[in-house]
């Protein structure tokens, strides 16, 4: 380094249930940061290897998927938001923790649990969640919630798919509301 110290970085936060309106928001907050980046979920590719996994492994908890996506959010941290803060960048998390805790708390997991889970996760500077519209968050394919919503086991049908995705969506609209609340 030529000894000059960077500015430290800034963490955005861009929470949702629909994979494409979220990274579609973390482009449009991309082209306010031009010196950013946008850090994906299943950077690690913990999340392929689950997808290509065969029937064999049995299907996962909602424990067990919010534990995977702690491990690729630590991995995230270490080898792409982080050294980028540190840099004096902007790095754009899509998703980052809401998105977990909310699938988390629709599936039943504990407030506290998920809480203390997530507690290493630095407070990003700014947050934005992306509503579905309407009914719109029962087409969800993609991203970590149509992802964990196809495979967990007590959920079958499209029923009980939809009523979990919406009950993410509630959660984030929730979080959102108190973000709101507190003028952050």
């Amino acid at each position: 380094m030529n000894g000059v110290r960077a500015e430290p970085g800034t963490l955005i936060a861009v929470d949702g249930v629909d994979a494409s309106a979220l990274l579609a928001a973390a482009n449009r907050a991309l082209k306010e940061h031009p010196h950013g980046g946008i850090s994906r979920w299943d950077a690690s590719g913990v999340f392929q290897e689950l997808a290509v996994a065969d029937a064999a492994a049995g299907a996962p908890s909602a424990r067990t998927l919010v534990l995977l996506y702690a491990a690729d959010l630590a991995f995230r941290l270490r080898w792409q938001i982080r050294p980028a803060l540190a840099e004096g960048r902007t790095v754009i998390a899509a998703p980052y923790v809401d998105t977990a805790t909310a699938f988390g708390r629709a599936a039943g997991l504990a407030p506290s649990w998920l809480m203390n889970l997530f507690r290493f996760a630095p407070r990003p500077a700014d947050r934005m969640f992306v509503h579905p519209p309407g009914r719109r968050s029962s087409a969800v394919k993609d991203g970590f919630v149509g992802f964990s919503c196809d495979r967990i086991p007590f959920r079958s049908g499209a029923d009980a798919r939809r009523e979990l995705i919406d009950g993410i969506a509630r959660e984030l609209k929730r979080r959102d509301a108190g973000r709101r609340s507190r003028g952050h």
